[in-house]
């Protein structure tokens, strides 16, 4: 009996995918296993498998198309069933149309006769490892797979990258986040590309966050004297195997802002106009800047971690978010209590976050740089200091909140002991 192959739902938030790329084509064999299609939702990028073997007997979307999550996409059985009962909007057999009856063409549908495929011909490729060869200008063609029936998959191009030499491999070339841009428009000195959709997501959610709320930034710089010393003591001993985990200073901050919150429940609230949402616990956002564009995933628990733990869990999640197959709940703004957005890598000295609403705020941490500081009496020295701006929703939290919780942030950075 034909099967109907489904649109997965990826989280409960998901109502929609992009089909990315069909691997199989209508007529060819298809096994238990073998990998159908590749899709997206707003930022993450999965790939469905067959659930059962058969013959591929139609499709019913393009490479693009946006479908409802739980929409039949395709047809896999044996040659000669019929399909007609699982295409989209199909009206059952037993009801019959009237003619004067208005009733929308339904999806395209790629029937097939059954021709010898030459499928070995074929370069089977994973959308993620063919993403990471053309970013580092890697022939995939040239490529022994070791994925599922020879599969290229990511570990193939991450193995072949690192036996390149740095002179045939362009890792340090820029990404161009809108390379996959179509062309709408050109001439002889402009080119009007479309705008992808995590692009137009991201530029909704930053547009409603400045409209429904009323934003304010507080500056302030701390001392980082002592994230400079366990940096370094902890990096000594991830090098003398004494770790596992090698803590970087981000590590730290988010350490420290969790303890902060812990003292101001009031920052650590979603703000739902005529009320407000208090957490219990913290559910730390971290901003992640990736190829497809900036994603915030939660860290459920945080509070519960050690450093250590800390440091494991925020790098599996940044990990996750820039191979696109990070879980689309946790992307959920809600998922979060406060967000951490650190720019410190890029050298920014100063910088005004916009909060991810409903939460309440956000903390921008900006690079360390060496200032004048009183040491003792009348003896001042240059001092590394890291600047720190927190964005907060006015209408929550009042100024003088806003100012103790940044400066108890400050404290816990000056002061942090794990």
């Amino acid at each position: 009996m034909a099967t109907p192959v489904m649109m997965p739902r990826q989280g409960q938030s998901v109502e929609s995918c992009i089909l990315g790329q069909w691997f199989k084509e209508v007529g060819e064999e298809v096994n238990e296993g073998d990998v159908l299609f590749s899709y997206e939702t707003d930022k993450a990028s999965f790939e469905e498998e067959a659930k059962e073997a058969g013959i591929l007997l139609a499709i019913f979307f393009e490479e693009g198309d946006e479908i409802p999550v739980l929409t039949n996409v395709a047809v896999i059985g044996k040659k000669g069933e019929s399909v007609e009962e699982f295409k989209p909007g199909a009206i059952p057999l037993k009801e019959e149309t009237p003619e004067e009856e208005n009733v929308e063409d339904p999806p395209k549908v790629y029937e097939f006769e059954v021709e010898e495929n030459d499928s070995d011909a074929r370069i089977r490729i994973s959308p993620l490892a063919r993403n990471m060869a053309e970013k580092l200008g890697i022939d995939f063609q040239s490529i022994k797979g070791s994925g599922p029936h020879g599969r290229i998959i990511a570990r193939d191009v991450e193995a072949v990258s690192k036996a390149e030499t740095p002179k045939t491999v362009a890792t340090s070339a820029p990404v161009d986040k809108a390379a996959s841009a179509v062309v709408l428009e050109a001439g002889e000195d402009f080119e009007v590309k479309s705008i992808p959709n995590i692009r137009k997501l991201i530029a909704t959610a930053m547009h409603q966050s400045l409209q429904n709320s009323a934003q304010l930034t507080h500056h302030m710089s701390a001392d980082a004297r002592q994230l400079m010393k366990l940096r370094k003591k902890f990096k000594k001993q991830f090098e003398a195997g004494e770790i596992k985990q090698n803590i970087t200073i981000n590590d730290l901050v988010c350490f420290a802002v969790i303890r902060a919150l812990e003292k101001f429940p009031q920052a650590n609230t979603h703000y739902l106009g005529d009320k407000m949402k208090w957490f219990k616990k913290v559910h730390l956002g971290l901003a992640v800047d990736t190829d497809r564009g900036l994603m915030v995933p939660a860290l459920k628990n945080a509070d519960e971690l050690s450093i250590s733990g800390l440091s494991t869990r925020l790098k599996e999640l940044s990990t996750a978010a820039r191979n696109g197959n990070v879980n689309p709940d946790l992307l959920n703004p809600a998922e979060a209590t406060f967000t951490v957005s650190n720019l410190g890598n890029y050298g920014v000295e100063m910088f005004t976050p916009v909060i991810n609403l409903p939460q309440t705020a956000i903390l921008g941490v900006c690079t360390i740089v060496p200032r004048p500081k009183e040491l003792e009496d009348g003896v001042y020295g240059f001092v590394p200091m890291m600047g720190l701006s927190l964005t907060y929703d006015h209408q929550a939290l009042d100024g003088g909140e806003a100012t103790l919780f940044l400066a108890e942030i400050k404290n816990q950075i000056e002061n942090l002991e794990v």
